[in-house]
């Protein structure tokens, strides 16, 4: 397995060698620089190697492995009402529904000036509502594991014609026991094909799964990141446990906030802060894996749209989100993990706009809030809690469509960014939670 680092000192997508199209696309949505993992990857994709690469959510690594797919099957897209001309030749393996759906809207987005196919299917959700789509033809396909299965055991999908297979998030696939399920696709897809596996760390099961799955791949990491950006305001309220509920519902009266992600140790946190925050007369929506797929995704439109002002959710439920201009973070509770802390607040402040994360600290998180202080190499200013508790009504409406599989939808990129901070608000993890989302 050999080492690159090709391209490193490419400073514009101009130099990439991407497609007027695809240039056209990213233009759109006012992209100009691509990140590490953009950089190094892409050009390997494009010379047709294997690539094992390390990258975290966040880090651009969607783009890593989708624009040079779709440029490499730009010569086969047509305009055909036929399925026959439109097979599945490049296939997206995703471990929930959520980054499912979220990986299908950046390869409708970055291909919206090609006449290529694509859909999304996933479990939750009935099998004839996708079917349509796939008897009808696509060249791109991202999918769930278990879902894919579902569409190939009833002979509306047919595999023999991949030649691009992508595995995103291996790391989570593999914790979450997809590894049968990703032998079983592997037997229905063609040995002569390209793959690309994607991973937030390379330990020994990634290292084994790289060597049964890919030909001679190359390796590509990225560092994980131990700062924010520096548009993103870092602030630290001090409450009491008790005191938390109320300190959340001043800040965001106080400082205006549009919209916020708040994020719960538990499900049984999330529940019990969204009930709390409804009281207060406060537009929330919950997500967990234990609520059904259905509420799941509307939670998730009705945020992007605008409708709701705070989505809480546990970190794992809110992994692969990517809500375009979010103004800002609040740790409801701090997280154990000091990476977290910065992967949290990494969520605001994107494409050089500004953001805010708010920190809510107990007694309890001194050493917590001294980890992560080390961690990032920054003293976190403390600040006294605002006084008022009246919640000001929402002011912004996201830009984002709902989703809608196998058509094109509209992007949401830095241009005709707004002003103001964007907010999330961030409980930490459990690590004992065990909790996923399953299809």
């Amino acid at each position: 397995m050999s080492e690159s680092s090709a391209l490193e000192a490419a400073s514009s997508f101009a130099e990439l060698n991407l497609s007027p199209e695809i240039q056209r696309a990213l233009d759109d949505m006012g992209y100009q620089t691509p990140t590490p993992i953009q950089k190094q990857a892409i050009p390997l994709v494009l010379a047709g190697r294997d690539l094992m690469a390390q990258a975290q959510t966040g880090t651009g690594k969607t783009a890593a492995f989708a624009l040079p797919l779709l440029q490499k099957m730009q010569p086969f897209a047509n305009t055909s009402t036929s399925p026959a001309r439109h097979p599945v030749r490049a296939l997206v393996l995703a471990p929930t529904r959520e980054l499912a759906i979220q990986v299908y809207e950046s390869v409708v987005a970055y291909g919206k000036h090609i006449p290529l196919r694509s859909t999304v299917v996933y479990g939750g959700v009935g099998l004839d509502t996708q079917t349509p789509q796939l008897r009808a033809g696509v060249e791109v396909l991202v999918a769930t594991p278990g879902r894919l299965l579902d569409h190939a055991g009833s002979r509306v999908l047919s595999l023999a014609q991949v030649e691009y297979l992508v595995l995103d998030e291996a790391d989570r696939m593999l914790d979450m026991g997809f590894l049968p399920d990703l032998k079983r696709i592997l037997s229905l897809l063609p040995q002569n094909r390209q793959t690309l596996l994607f991973s937030a760390t390379f330990d020994d099961s990634i290292t084994r799964l790289a060597q049964s799955f890919l030909r001679d791949p190359l390796k590509v990491e990225v560092a994980r990141r131990n700062t924010a950006a520096e548009t993103v305001e870092q602030v630290v309220h001090k409450a009491r446990e008790e005191e938390k509920i109320d300190a959340l519902v001043r800040v965001v009266s106080a400082r205006e906030i549009s919209q916020a992600i708040v994020f719960t140790r538990t499900k049984l946190t999330a529940d019990r802060l969204g009930r709390q925050l409804q009281r207060r007369s406060l537009e929330v929506a919950v997500i967990h894996g234990d609520k059904a797929q259905s509420e799941r995704l509307l939670a998730l439109e009705g945020f992007k749209q605008g409708k709701t002002r705070l989505l809480v959710a546990t970190d794992i439920a809110a992994r692969g989100l990517d809500i375009a201009e979010l103004p800002c973070v609040i740790n409801f509770e701090l997280p154990y993990s000091p990476e977290d802390y910065v992967h949290r607040i990494g969520r605001t402040g994107r494409a050089g706009a500004e953001g805010l994360a708010v920190s809510l600290v107990a007694p309890d998180e001194e050493k917590l809030l001294a980890a992560i202080e080390k961690f990032i190499n920054k003293s976190l200013p403390a600040a006294p809690l605002p006084k008022t508790a009246a919640p000001v009504a929402p002011s912004w409406t996201a830009p984002a469509a709902p989703v809608v599989p196998g058509r094109v939808l509209a992007a949401a990129g830095p241009r005709g960014r707004r002003t103001e901070p964007v907010c999330a608000l961030l409980l930490p993890p459990v690590r004992t939670e065990g909790e996923a989302s399953p299809e």
